[in-house]
């Protein structure tokens, strides 16, 4: 069986993070390893008050256990980081698990909507590069590439030529080999998804587009385009898996009436077949 390790926090409340990349990736047929970077009472998407424990001082604990077990893993899988000093805590873990045949993906949760979330000081972006060039893969929104480039964000409907642009200037600041997915990408008001680089030229997946924002939905993205990549399947067909996947959830989420603060009800989709063993976005 495949096995990921996913260092994400756990927001106890809210569909984000390892209560989202934990059931996607086990209904993969992925065995999915946690390592929490913080515990959150809620997501911070709008929602108020929220209590915040840094588990920073853990998580080399855990991943020494790991060695001492002698595990491995098929990808390492990052997201949400509590603090400065767990960019370097993770550049250590990567060393030491990262092999030929482990792919590590880097999800620089960092901001959306053209903002640094509130838990991160101005001066991260610039820390989470440092990570970034670590990775074979990475999954940043709009927001988050203008971030790491210090480049202006712009809101879509987006022209092609900001988007390539920035892709552009974020490979040349990560460096050579690397393979990015820009999420959160539109040219229109109907279609919502991302584009792909793999080296040379880009190209773009799209799913429906629905109005409002929706917390959790990168989270989502990157466990779906995960899980697609580990049972075979190319970036670009992962990439559009993943669109559809959080477009449908969004569209469950819409049907159902849910605030869109809590995340998008994509347990349905798991339910239905959107499996391996099914003919869904997972399959």
């Amino acid at each position: 069986m495949m096995q990921v390790a996913a260092i994400h926090d756990i927001s106890c409340f809210g569909r984000c993070s390892l209560t989202v990349a934990l059931p996607i990736l086990s209904a993969a047929g992925i065995n999915c390893a946690v390592i929490p970077t913080a515990v959150l009472s809620t997501h911070t998407g709008g929602l108020d008050g929220f209590t915040y424990k840094d588990l920073t001082e853990e998580i080399l604990p855990i991943a020494d256990h790991w060695k001492t077990l002698g595990l491995s893993f098929d990808a390492l899988y990052s997201g949400f980081l509590g603090s400065f000093d767990q960019v370097d805590i993770l550049k250590k873990l990567f060393k030491s698990f990262h092999t030929p045949n482990c792919l590590v993906l880097v999800d620089p949760v960092m901001g959306d909507e053209g903002q640094l979330y509130k838990t991160f000081s101005a001066d991260f972006p610039g820390k989470m590069l440092e990570l970034v060039r670590e990775a074979d893969l990475v999954t940043p929104n709009v927001t988050e590439a203008a971030l790491l480039t210090n480049q202006v964000y712009r809101e879509g409907p987006h022209q092609r030529e900001y988007i390539e642009n920035l892709i552009k200037k974020l490979a040349d600041t990560i460096g050579t080999g690397k393979r990015i997915v820009l999420t959160g990408v539109s040219f229109n008001e109907t279609e919502l998804g991302a584009a792909v680089y793999e080296g040379s030229g880009v190209s773009y997946v799209f799913g429906r587009g629905y109005p409002g924002q929706y917390p959790g939905t990168g989270d989502v993205y990157s466990s779906v385009l995960l899980a697609k990549l580990l049972n075979g399947f190319s970036l670009t067909e992962s990439a559009k898996a993943a669109a559809d996947f959080v477009s449908e959830g969004i569209k469950r989420t819409i049907d159902a009436g849910t605030d869109p603060r809590f995340g998008i009800f994509f347990e349905a989709l798991l339910r239905e077949g959107f499996t391996p063993l099914g003919n869904g976005p997972l399959g």
